[in-house]
């Protein structure tokens, strides 16, 4: 459970990432309060003190906010209370009462378990639909009736086709990471959804995304009732909580730079950003070889391994986690490190996105950047949006490592012949389509 901040002594530690407003003086439902005080927190976070009146009020929210700001207990806590109040009226209509939408497998699966953890003491079955896996798990516990639906968009239409559960009756819709479905292109799935519900005036709304821009504001306006805008700044403190250094190595000193700074760190739970999946399994391959474990995330690995990739990272029994923004985006990973930026973001803004996993609720971490000559040209961007120059370290040449090339995948066909033809799988060259006698 990361979506709050402890009231022990990190609370105290991290004084200024709280809001003074307690929980307690929300007047929420005492099982509410009891599964908060349960997780040990006692106080709001900025994101969480400024939407929750207005929502526990019914009253829609568009909010702005990056992950590890809260916001997933704002709407989490928003949704309790609705269905609380409105659950007498309820009891007999069939599911979902509530339906979260998010862009990705994890985090839906993360929000899910949030869930769980704020609202053990609530009657509320709680059910997923994301793709990947566990397809026919999902529809049975599905037909079985959920009031708390969390979902990716793709797999929750198509049980939603399949008349599994209908959206007639949902009262308080959740978009998590709204920016993040237009980047992936769930924007034609996500208004087939909202077509399908109630009319706005009769549900509570909630969007949350990292960039309220033109585009999530339109989609706001349309399909919500009048939401009141929130917007939380948290890039300036983010990037002062941050330990922040840039090295400027030659393409190919970047190889050998990332494996001696993870092994003067003794790495544990690090992340590298890199800008392409393809080099992000380049790189896992060279540090595997290389005596670190790693692995790379991306929409390719199946999902029950992207899970407990997760589940290992999170754990501390894999040290590196290597991905691209659209594959770690969501990610609620705690106690991150360091974070090292292989390749600098060509936007400005997932510089900040990315160095903000490693000072989640308030905690302070460490950015390494590499401004290497493909991607140095993004680095005058970065510091005018940051607002301030990034440390320079330099690079010693004799404390580089030295690298061993991991061996080169075999083609798939087997090699070429010496005639020009591929060898079959019993080593026997194979004949060309032109090679072939006429039939």
């Amino acid at each position: 459970m990361q979506v709050l901040t402890p009231d022990s002594e990190t609370e105290s530690e991290n004084h200024s990432h709280l809001s003074d407003l307690e929980f307690r003086r929300l007047e929420l439902p005492e099982a509410l309060l009891k599964g908060i005080e349960a997780a040990g927190f006692s106080r709001c976070t900025p994101i969480q003190a400024k939407t929750l009146p207005i929502a526990l009020e019914g009253r829609d929210v568009a909010g702005q906010a990056q992950t590890g700001t809260g916001k997933t207990a704002a709407f989490l806590i928003a949704l309790f209370c609705q269905l609380e109040r409105h659950a007498s009226e309820s009891e007999r209509r069939p599911g979902p009462r509530a339906l979260i939408l998010a862009p990705t497998r994890e985090l839906a699966v993360q929000i899910h378990a949030d869930a769980v953890e704020l609202g053990k003491f609530l009657p509320y079955r709680l059910g997923l639909a994301f793709g990947g896996t566990d397809y026919d798990k999902q529809r049975q516990h599905l037909a079985e009736g959920v009031d708390i639906l969390i979902g990716t968009p793709g797999r929750t239409i198509d049980f939603q086709k399949q008349k599994v559960f209908t959206f007639r009756h949902v009262e308080v819709l959740v978009l998590d990471e709204a920016d993040r479905m237009f980047d992936l292109g769930f924007i034609k799935d996500i208004r087939y959804v909202l077509r399908r519900l109630p009319e706005a005036n009769r549900r509570l709304n909630l969007l949350f995304s990292a960039t309220l821009s033109h585009r999530v504001l339109e989609l706001a306006y349309e399909h919500m009732n009048d939401p009141e805008l929130i917007r939380i700044e948290p890039d300036k403190m983010t990037v002062d909580r941050v330990r922040q250094s840039i090295y400027f190595p030659s393409n190919e000193e970047k190889i050998p730079l990332l494996v001696s700074l993870l092994r003067k760190m003794d790495a544990r739970r690090t992340m590298v950003f890199v800008n392409t999946r393809r080099e992000a399994d380049r790189l896992q391959a060279y540090l595997e070889h290389n005596g670190i474990h790693a692995r790379a995330i991306s929409g390719d690995v199946p999902q029950n391994k992207r899970l407990r990739m997760l589940k290992e990272f999170v754990a501390g029994d894999l040290p590196v986690l290597i991905g691209t923004d659209v594959a770690s985006r969501g990610l609620h990973v705690p106690d991150v490190s360091h974070v090292i930026n292989y390749d600098l973001p060509q936007d400005a803004e997932d510089y900040v996105h990315r160095i903000g996993r490693t000072a989640r609720a308030g905690a302070s971490g460490d950015a390494i950047s590499f401004g290497c000559e493909q991607y140095a040209v993004s680095l005058p961007d970065i510091e005018a949006f940051i607002g301030r120059r990034i440390p320079v370290e330099r690079i010693e040449p004799e404390s580089l490592a030295q690298i061993d090339r991991p061996p080169r995948r075999p083609p798939k066909h087997g090699p070429r012949s010496k005639g020009g033809g591929t060898r079959s799988g019993d080593g026997k060259p194979r004949r060309r389509r032109d090679q072939r006698p006429n039939r």
